[in-house]
């Protein structure tokens, strides 16, 4: 894949963020306008370089979210696309499926409530209580479990990379080491502009922007002068591997029943697309917003949150399971301690080399999080607010989402 040279004409998009669902995006606006010219700015050196190359490589099928809501219909439909796409491009994927597991009689009065929303999200699940489980799973043990078996595994940075070669042999500029410093917006008899400025020197104008900043949301929209609820507060996700000769240490993504005490969905075991074994994550504040390897610190990420009210409020609210997650981040013995809570044959030396990948959590000022995907939009632009998980299962239909809307405005 190639870039082309920075050009100053005018595009008819620019889109910010070459994650999946910035490359969606455009992909999506091509699709509805072929001729359509579109540059997209991504200020790494390579596309899937955030949130899409960092993560466990879910394709969800849409069980947690509330019925009606943006995540569970775009993640529903977005499963079924991911797997179109995955096929059509000969990407290697696996329905593997997913078993939640109850571990004591209030998680399984929570499996309840889960199978009734995944009911109502029209999504395929089984009980298969403990005797199924054992059967299918023998290194996991539960009082009850629920089996979704259109989950799957895929690798998500391929995927992208695929994606954005397609756009490239379509005539997109997909325009690397260009990190957005401004973005002005312009009114104009011939229907207006928005004019960018890059890092590298590049100046860009188009009639019509879309930021799909991920874990830079907040200032991107904040370079564009648009007036923002939230904060992006970074969580950082640790992973753990299984030794190899483990590989074969479950078949199915294993999850624990979420305790709604916890703001994320605990820590899981999960089969990857190639044939390693993870354990995690779990989520801890991170202190970089792009800060993968362990020990990581940018002093204006940190008083980026320090200086937010709404993080303060956040904190108070989650003080218990904040010191938990950073007990088990800190000791490796209560990490493998929710770990046995299902898996109780695994010891310490099962838990082998660590990476990590990093959540982008829209705050508000009120210290709530903002739980469905969430967008801010002017005349000429729309700014992806906020996008984690299951955002790059569900990125085919965000792009679509996006490209609609916008071309409601053209």
């Amino acid at each position: 894949m190639t870039s082309r040279k920075v050009r100053r004409e005018m595009d008819d998009y620019l889109v910010i963020g070459a994650g999946l669902v910035g490359l969606a995006t455009a992909r999506a606006i091509l699709e509805k306008i072929p001729a359509a010219r579109i540059t997209v700015l991504e200020k790494a050196s390579d596309v899937a370089t955030g949130q899409t190359g960092h993560n466990s490589g879910v394709i969800h099928a849409g069980i947690y979210y509330a019925p009606g809501s943006l995540k569970a219909e775009l993640c529903r439909q977005g499963r079924i696309e991911t797997v179109e796409f995955c096929e059509r491009y000969d990407i290697p994927y696996s329905l593997v499926g997913k078993i939640i597991v109850a571990t004591d009689e209030t998680a399984r009065a929570r499996l309840d409530d889960l199978e009734r929303r995944s009911i109502e999200n029209r999504i395929v699940v089984e009980r298969i209580g403990a005797a199924g489980l054992a059967e299918r799973e023998p290194n996991v043990q539960g009082v009850d479990a629920l089996l979704s078996p259109t989950t799957g595994i895929v690798d998500y940075r391929r995927m992208a990379s695929v994606m954005a070669d397609e756009l490239v042999a379509a005539g997109v500029t997909v325009r690397f080491n260009a990190e957005v410093t401004s973005i002005v917006e312009e009114d104009g008899i011939d229907g207006g502009a928005v004019r960018v400025r890059t890092s590298d020197g590049g100046e860009w104008a188009a009639r019509r922007l879309v930021a799909c900043a991920g874990l830079q949301a907040d200032r991107i929209a904040g370079i564009a002068g648009i007036d923002i609820d939230f904060r992006i507060v970074p969580f950082r996700g640790e992973y753990f591997e299984l030794p190899p000769g483990r590989n074969d240490f479950v078949s199915h993504l294993i999850y624990p029943v979420p305790d709604p005490s916890m703001p994320f969905l605990g820590v899981h075991i999960s089969p990857t697309i190639d044939g390693r074994v993870t354990v995690g994550p779990n989520a801890v504040l991170g202190w970089a917003r792009e800060g993968y390897p362990r020990g990581s610190v940018r002093p204006a990420d940190v008083l980026d949150f320090a200086t937010y009210g709404g993080f303060w409020k956040m904190a108070s609210k989650n003080l218990r399971p904040a010191v938990i997650e950073m007990k088990n981040s800190l000791l490796k013995s209560g990490y493998l301690q929710e770990c046995r809570k299902y898996a109780s044959s695994l010891t310490m030396k099962d838990l082998g080399s660590r990476s990590a990948g990093i959540r982008a959590q829209a705050v508000r000022r009120d210290g709530t999080f903002i739980e469905d995907f969430q967008f801010e939009s002017t005349q000429r632009q729309i700014h992806v607010g906020n996008a984690p998980s299951p955002a790059a299962t569900s990125s085919i239909p965000i792009g679509r989402m996006i490209a609609e809307r916008m071309l409601t405005r053209a």
